[in-house]
């Protein structure tokens, strides 16, 4: 047997991986303990109607979420632990990663361990591993792409290009914002020496591979006119989305990513940058910078950028173990971590990371004088819009079912149950397949390519609309009964009308009923 040439660096190395590994394990234990409290989340409830329409594509979404939330649905079950199961792993994947990077980098044991305290404490990768959304996985492309390139410039290893593609054509696959890593990236590219690369044919080999990977969405989309480029112009002109102008959204990056964890973030960006070891990878520093400067043009939401961070936190790491080891400063190296995990425990309520009952939450809340960022422009009520959205969607459904039940068995065979959202439609599709319900039509986003069925809308139940549209559109028409629940969103609190007679036939009314936003 040969002996390793540096037996004490190869210990330390499968020392370090072995706490990283303790790290990642552990936080996704946590997820799995806290994972089934609350409830569901309203775009779990239309992932799991999306996989019971697997397609190549969705109105807002890539085919990779409702594939995930399928294979899930069939090996774990559709319970909340089982729906979570993976969300949880991908969020202690994305701290192994980023202790990986920090070592590619040249960190020593403390710094991979500094940068993976600093993605288990960033209030965003903490509520995004709670819940299963596409969020929760694209932080793992981003930062596996970012660890092959950075083993493509360091080792000189061009047939990594194929891996790299491989990894940014599943992103894209799971999200299409993917498109704003791989602009930046290579732009960046353009900008620095490793433009070297583009006359390499590994690279565009690498290219071809995620071309050809998300080519089945693109043939979705261009089938379609794009759908999700309609439903995005939509929300840009509905004015949903919170405005939060240069300075506020550059501010919210250090509260998202937890505001002691920012010098950092900006540790990582000089060394990419500025620094004489990092500088040979510095174009992940000005992919940050073109993908911010993107954002911020697009007027994106404050989590948009939270897939770059990983890298910025591996490289600061390097940079803050070689300040702390200089001079008398080695005390800054527990201290910092110790802070980091004492204010992200913290935080972690903040961050939609239900350690808290919910009554506890609200006393916290009050008593902190503290709310999460508002995403949206909705009303808000007593929670935050994210814990606020996994509230009501049982009761939802025993509300509906109480009407659909008192109607006579010739009116059950015939009458639709139509919702104006997803959330809405999602709810009736799962809690009341347990209820005795049919399956929910409705116009808002994919629900509208599953188009309205065998209904004709002799009957229907509509949920959360006006007497005035509905005297306009049916014969007859009255409530039945009104959804309402303390702690959800106050815009899904309605009432229930029983409606008969509609005026025209409903595939014909269809295509007006249309709700892409």
């Amino acid at each position: 047997m040969v002996a390793p040439e540096n037996p004490q660096q190869d210990a330390e190395c499968r020392g370090s991986l072995a706490v990283i590994g303790c790290l990642s394990l552990g936080l996704s234990t946590l997820h799995l303990l806290v994972g089934g409290r609350y409830g569901y989340f309203v775009d779990e409830l239309y992932y799991l109607a999306c996989s019971h329409h697997l397609d190549w594509g969705y109105v807002d979404q890539p085919p990779l979420i409702a594939l995930i939330t399928w294979i899930e649905r069939m090996t774990l079950g559709d319970s909340l632990p089982a729906l979570r199961f993976l969300p949880a792993v991908a969020n202690g994947l994305l701290v192994f990663l980023t202790g990986l990077i920090a070592r590619e980098l040249g960190g020593r044991r403390y710094a991979q361990i500094l940068a993976c305290v600093a993605v288990i404490v960033a209030p965003l990768y903490l509520g995004l591993g709670h819940l299963l959304t596409m969020n929760a996985f694209e932080p793992l492309f981003w930062a596996g792409c970012a660890l092959v390139a950075i083993k493509i410039i360091q080792d000189d290893s061009p047939k990594l290009w194929m891996l790299f593609g491989l990894l940014a054509g599943l992103g894209l696959e799971n999200k299409h914002s993917m498109l704003f890593s791989g602009f930046g990236f290579v732009l960046g590219m353009l900008l620095t020496p490793a433009r070297r690369f583009f006359r390499n044919p590994w690279f565009w080999l690498g290219g071809l591979v995620a071309f050809l990977i998300f080519v089945p969405n693109l043939v979705w989309e261009l089938q379609r006119g794009f759908p999700t480029i309609e439903l995005l112009r939509n929300v840009q002109r509905s004015g949903r989305n919170v405005s939060l102008g240069w300075a506020n959204f550059i501010a919210q990056q250090f509260l998202v990513m937890h505001p002691l964890a920012g010098p950092l973030w900006l540790a990582g960006l000089w060394y990419f940058l500025q620094d004489a070891a990092g500088r040979r990878f510095r174009v992940l520093g000005w992919a940050y910078l073109i993908v911010l400067l993107c954002f911020l043009a697009l007027n994106g939401r404050v989590y948009y950028l939270g897939p770059a961070y990983p890298m910025l936190f591996a490289a600061g790491a390097v940079v803050f173990q070689r300040f702390a080891e200089r001079g008398n400063h080695a005390w800054l190296k527990p201290g910092y971590v110790a802070v980091l995990l004492v204010t992200g425990a913290l935080l972690a309520p903040f961050a939609y990371f239900p350690i808290l009952p919910v009554e506890s939450f609200l006393t916290y809340s009050r008593t902190t004088h503290f709310q999460p960022p508002q995403i949206e422009t909705h009303r808000m009520g007593p929670l935050p819009q994210i814990y606020a959205d996994m509230y009501g969607w049982r009761e939802m459904a025993e509300t509906v079912a109480g009407a659909y039940n008192k109607l006579s068995p010739e009116d059950k065979q015939r009458c639709a149950i139509f919702g104006q959202n997803y959330g809405q439609a999602g709810a009736i599709d799962f809690f009341g397949a347990k209820m005795g319900l049919p399956n929910a039509l409705s116009g808002h986003q994919s629900y509208f390519y599953w188009g309205p069925r065998n209904y004709t809308g002799e009957c229907m139940l509509v949920m959360d609309d006006t007497p005035e549209k509905l005297s306009q559109e049916f014969d007859s028409w009255e409530k039945v009964a009104t959804v309402y629940h303390p702690y959800s969103m106050p815009y899904q609190h309605f009432d229930v009308y029983l409606c008969r007679g509609l005026h025209w036939p409903l595939t014909q009314l269809w295509p007006k009923l249309k709700n892409w936003d």
